[in-house]
């Protein structure tokens, strides 16, 4: 298999949160609710999130392609779950409307996402540098979402 066709199973396995997620988007019920004035616009996340899954993309080739598979089985069950839990966080928020069940999954996201850095940092040093943003981002809309649950109950 080419390099570049691994390349781009990685990144559309990074994809698929985005484009699971998207079958719920922010409805009557998101805009009704009370939100932190630091809110970023709606039309912010899209481009974020498509930087970010490319991001993850390729820090999964970096990964994969760094060392052998004994040595990588801890961290590709840790990529799968925080992807998982990343496509079922817009179904939870916006589809379930469940603001505390949907700071349940960003935070374990968020530790998922933190021990994925640590795990591809040991096997590729530039993928774990590449998942920072995305914990970064996380940590923001982990906050973002705490937020909104505090102001609507």
């Amino acid at each position: 298999m080419t390099n570049l066709l691994k390349v781009a199973i990685f990144v559309f396995i990074a994809f698929l949160p985005g484009i699971i997620g998207s079958q719920f988007s922010p409805g009557q019920w998101y805009v009704a609710l009370n939100k932190p004035s630091w809110t970023p616009p709606g039309w912010i996340f899209a481009p974020v999130w498509t930087i970010l899954y490319l991001m993850i993309g390729v820090a999964g080739y970096w990964a994969w392609n760094s060392s052998g598979p004994s040595n990588r089985k801890a961290a590709f069950c840790v990529f799968a779950v925080q992807l998982i839990l990343n496509a079922t966080w817009s179904w939870v928020f916006f589809g379930l409307n469940s603001i505390p069940l949907s700071v349940v999954n960003i935070t374990a996201l968020w530790g998922l996402i933190l021990t994925n850095i640590i795990l591809f940092y040991r096997l590729s040093s530039g993928a774990g540098y590449l998942l920072i943003p995305y914990f970064l981002w996380t940590s923001f809309a982990a906050v973002l979402n705490w937020s909104i649950w505090r102001l609507n109950t």
